[in-house]
């Protein structure tokens, strides 16, 4: 039954997600423009400037963004605010946190981001962006998105290794299992064909071998 609520539009996995051109922080910036250089993509949102926790999340994201850049990943802030609060709020944590915010933050008034990305959720607010997280590779395709409620911070390590885990498969054709992290084992393709399963089952000895299915190795 339609109660009338506006279904938030979401990217899917693995498919192109929409291309978009913005004013930020930086200047205007087109999607497209950062993935075809090359670049990986974390399109962040996160609800209001000068609140505390959005605070902690900035500090939090300008002490990695070197680690994502050795990853050659851009950061991508987002809200539904204007452009002189954006620099007023940055201008605010460098100056009382000493903390300089390296990467681009859109200031998103019409919502246009927001809602072709889906990051607004009634629910949560009519007029604030939820914490919206996707990670878009090189070929402008949505890899992996997260999303938290507006009262918890996010977890950044984790985001450096969500992006480790995608650059890995795309590197070497394996996944990566539970808790993984660079220099751990990750797993090997399971056989698809009885033949390829009595092949593997003869090659024991070059894994760490638990069943047909699940089989692991160092790189």
């Amino acid at each position: 039954m339609d109660d009338g609520a506006t279904v938030p539009s979401l990217p899917r996995l693995n498919e192109p997600v929409p291309d978009f051109e913005a004013v930020t922080t930086h200047g205007p910036m087109r999607l497209s423009d950062l993935t075809n250089a090359g670049k990986w993509v974390l399109l962040f949102s996160h609800p209001a400037d000068f609140t505390p926790v959005c605070t902690t999340e900035f500090v939090a994201f300008s002490e990695l963004a070197p680690e994502f850049e050795r990853r050659n990943a851009q950061l991508l802030g987002l809200s539904v605010g204007a452009l002189t609060s954006h620099l007023a709020w940055i201008h605010d944590i460098e100056r009382n946190l000493g903390v300089k915010v390296p990467f681009p933050v859109i200031a998103d008034l019409d919502m246009k981001v927001s809602r072709l990305y889906g990051m607004i959720h009634p629910g949560a607010s009519a007029t604030a962006a939820v914490r919206a997280v996707f990670l878009i590779d090189p070929k402008r395709v949505l890899r992996a998105m997260v999303y938290y409620p507006l009262t918890t911070g996010r977890w950044m390590p984790e985001f450096l290794r969500l992006l480790d885990a995608l650059q890995t498969t795309d590197q070497y054709g394996v996944s990566t299992p539970a808790n993984w992290e660079p220099g751990k084992e990750v797993v090997v393709p399971a056989p698809t064909t009885a033949q390829a399963l009595a092949a593997e089952e003869a090659k024991k000895g070059e894994y760490d071998y638990k069943s047909w299915y699940l089989r692991l190795k160092k790189l």
